[in-house]
Order: C-alpha cells, then structure tokens, then sequence
C-alpha cells in the first residue's frame, strides 16, 4: 500500500494529508494563544476603587493607566493574585480582603504620644501628621483622639482592615524584557 503525503505551509501552520486521516500541527504557542498577566509581565491596567458604602475612594479611569511588574508586589497581594490569566480588554470585580490588602487593623499600632510633641494645629481628630519611624521609614499617622496630656495616634494604614472592591480592566501586557548580556 502506498500512503501519499501532502505537506503545506499556510500561516506558520503545518498541514499533512493522507487518504484516511488529518493530523494539522499547532501553530506557534505565542501566536495560538493571547499573552496573559502572569509573573514578569508589564502590565498597563485601568481601575476603580470602592469600599463597601459604594463611595469611590480611586480611580484611573480617563486618567493616565496604572503600569506595573506582575509578581514584584507593586500591589497588594490580593489584586496581583486575582489578576493572574487575565488578557488584554479584558474586566473584572475584585474583592479583597483585609488580610490580602492593606491588613488587619494592628492595635499596636495606636499609640499615645505626649502631647507637647505634637504641633498644635495638628491636636484635633482626623490630622494627618508625617513623620519618621525607627528604621527612617516614612510615617503617617492621623490623630483618633486627644486627651489633656496625650495625643493617640493611629499608624495603621488608612485601609487596614476594610474590604476593597476593585472594577479592573487590562489596557496592555508586555513580556517582561530580556536583559542585554552583559560583555
């Protein structure tokens, strides 16, 4: 028996015949298969932030895109994993919660400060003051409460321990850049 081939290349695709069966090769995985977020990758991506009372606290919408490594931890954990396979165009709702955003609320982190080491005009509920921590790292914690001598200061993240919703979009993805050799 002689079994007669036909091999043709249409569109980086390889296609064989034969008098019984078809077998068609797959084409190149890149060009199959639209490039996902996924660890690396530059993402450019469009969204919205709420809190449970619906009031939007951010947004980028019309704005310029919000660009970021996916996997660097550019962004809290809980938004980074949910955006995992998404593809270009693509939208989503996104629920975070305290642990996998800004963290529960830390008590430890409310602390009293002598009065006498705050400004005056900061000595009022909801101020926000700037400082340095420890390490020298940036701080910025608000005021919950002032007594006679002290002042209590809160250094939780303003959204430990609130649950976000984010309406998301994917505007672009970029496979990550391969460095240059060095000579």
């Amino acid at each position: 028996m002689t079994v007669q081939l036909l091999a043709r290349v249409v569109c980086c695709s390889v296609l064989v015949l034969a008098p019984s069966y078809s077998l068609a090769l797959a084409q190149d995985q890149e060009a199959a298969s639209p490039i996902t977020v996924s660890d690396g990758k530059t993402i450019s991506m469009e969204y919205t932030l709420t809190l449970e009372d619906k009031k939007v606290l951010d947004t980028n919408v019309g704005g310029q895109p919000l660009d970021f490594t996916q996997g660097s931890h550019q962004i809290i954990p809980g938004l980074e994993t949910a955006l995992e396979g998404m593809k270009v165009g693509e939208s989503k709702q996104v629920t975070v919660a305290p642990e996998q955003g800004y963290g529960p609320i830390n008590p430890k982190a409310i602390q009293e400060v002598p009065i006498d080491k705050i400004p005056e005009e900061a000595r009022k509920v909801g101020s926000r003051l700037q400082g340095k921590g420890p390490q020298g790292q940036m701080v910025s914690p608000i005021v919950t409460e002032v007594k006679e001598q002290v002042v209590m200061l809160d250094f939780n993240h303003p959204l430990a321990g609130k649950k976000l919703f984010f309406d998301v979009k994917i505007l672009d993805i970029k496979a990550a850049s391969t460095p240059e050799p060095k000579p």
